[in-house]
């Protein structure tokens, strides 16, 4: 026998006590049809604290949420919940029913994620439990999967519904101004003439037609003169106006969805013609206040309104001379953005650059950023005389033998749109239009 005494083995007991689970309940409500008459986020919020005081669960933190979760990571306090379970902040979420989490598969699969790095021990409804079990999680994202399925179909059956009022002529949508929904329930979807303002919508497109008004004017006319306002008692933009002149549903036509291709005949009545809305849409596409395309403009987005604080903005117009050529004339004034009734008047581009070049006898050559640019320009048109035209310079240019002012003053006048924008841009003061005078502040 051996002398050596055996040690005894102690067996360590494990701790088999499951961790303490801290729940978020989460509420949320449903815009879905069928949920109609399902509970308000507070009536979700009051069974579930019933079931949690039954059942002796911690709700460490009550959310609520009325966004939508078809779309995936659009719901800001869901991804909150997500974040924090990440953080160690909750371990459970208490909720109505599993489609009050998730009805697209992106969101569902975060929480079933969460459940495989264990960071989420418990997800309890009020008629069900799901854990880190893999009979569980199939339950749960076949209950999720549904919901997706359930919207889908809703989509589907929301868009054939939609395409067939187009093919009876009906509006599927807010009817535009001058027209009314039915008063009439049972006739959803059919709109009347609003009698008050269909008489000035046609008023609006014979006076573009007839009288060559434009945009501008018949906003002022609207807003000065006979004060229109909507149904709801707003007056119409500038932007409203050009929607309502290029609508083809007031002649009786309209296309839906916008930009689909597909056209319908409206059972509605038409307020004006096919031949007067042609009219006027040769009127407006020659209008040149109205801008097929994004123009740039040497001055603007550098300059503000004195009177109130709008940007300033550009508009070009052309002349036909007699001998058949064209003159383009550009006029800077105020966007009227804060104030439409903003009196700032317009100002011809070649006088606003007459005035900007006076301000450049005031400000320091240093604020206005010319010695590099000089100094490149001296080196390209030396680089140039040798290398291109194969002249020696003798003695090359110097900057001090450059007038900066008025070389600043050439760019200002002669030089292109974006180098303009560049020596504006050293300016270290704001440059305002007040009665068509520029100054520096």
């Amino acid at each position: 026998m051996s002398n050596t005494l055996e040690k005894p083995v102690v067996a360590l007991a494990q701790d088999t006590t499951p961790p303490k689970i801290k729940y978020c309940l989460y509420a949320r409500k449903s815009t879905e049809q069928e949920d109609k008459q399902a509970l308000s986020i507070e009536s979700q919020v009051r069974e579930m604290l019933s079931l949690a005081e039954r059942e002796k669960l911690e709700i460490v933190e009550i959310k609520r949420e009325s966004h939508s979760s078809k779309e995936v990571g659009q719901r800001p306090v869901y991804n909150e919940l997500i974040t924090e379970i990440r953080q160690g902040k909750f371990n459970g979420i208490l909720t109505w029913a599993p489609d009050r989490l998730s009805r697209n598969a992106g969101d569902l699969g975060s929480v079933v994620d969460l459940m495989d790095q264990k960071h989420l021990i418990e997800i309890r409804t009020y008629g069900q439990k799901f854990t880190n079990n893999p009979n569980e999680k199939f339950l749960l994202m076949i209950l999720g999967s549904q919901a997706k399925l359930e919207n889908d179909n809703k989509m589907v059956n929301v868009k054939r519904g939609l395409r067939a009022r187009c093919e009876m002529g009906l509006w599927p949508s807010v009817p535009p101004t001058g027209y009314l929904s039915h008063s009439d329930r049972n006739k959803k979807c059919e709109v009347v003439i609003d009698e008050q303002r269909a008489v000035v919508i046609k008023q609006m497109f014979e006076k573009v037609a007839y009288d060559g008004w434009s945009g501008r004017k018949l906003f002022k006319w609207l807003h000065d003169d006979i004060r229109f306002k909507t149904k709801h008692g707003k007056p119409l933009t500038l932007s409203n106006i050009y929607i309502i002149l290029k609508s083809t549903f007031y002649y009786g036509e309209f296309e839906y969805p916008k930009g689909g291709g597909k056209w319908y005949v409206g059972k509605h009545e038409p307020i004006i013609n096919k031949d007067l809305y042609n009219q006027v849409q040769s009127k407006i596409t020659n209008e040149h206040t109205i801008r097929a395309q994004d123009k740039e403009f040497a001055f603007t987005r550098m300059i503000t309104c004195g009177l109130c604080g709008s940007g300033i903005t550009a508009d070009e117009k052309f002349k036909k001379l007699k001998d058949g050529s064209m003159n383009r004339y550009v006029y800077y004034g105020c966007t009227k953005f804060k104030d439409k009734n903003c009196q700032c008047g317009y100002i011809r581009e070649e006088e606003l650059i007459e005035q900007l070049a006076n301000i450049l006898d005031v400000v320091s050559l240093d604020e206005i950023g010319m010695k590099d640019k000089i100094k490149a320009e001296i080196e390209s048109h030396n680089e140039f005389q040798e290398s291109v035209l194969g002249k020696k310079v003798k003695e090359k240019i110097k900057i001090k033998d450059i007038d900066i002012r008025n070389y600043a003053k050439h760019i200002l006048r002669k030089k292109s749109i974006y180098e303009k924008r560049e020596l504006l841009g050293h300016l270290r003061s704001k440059l305002i239009l007040k009665e068509k005078r520029i100054k520096l502040i």
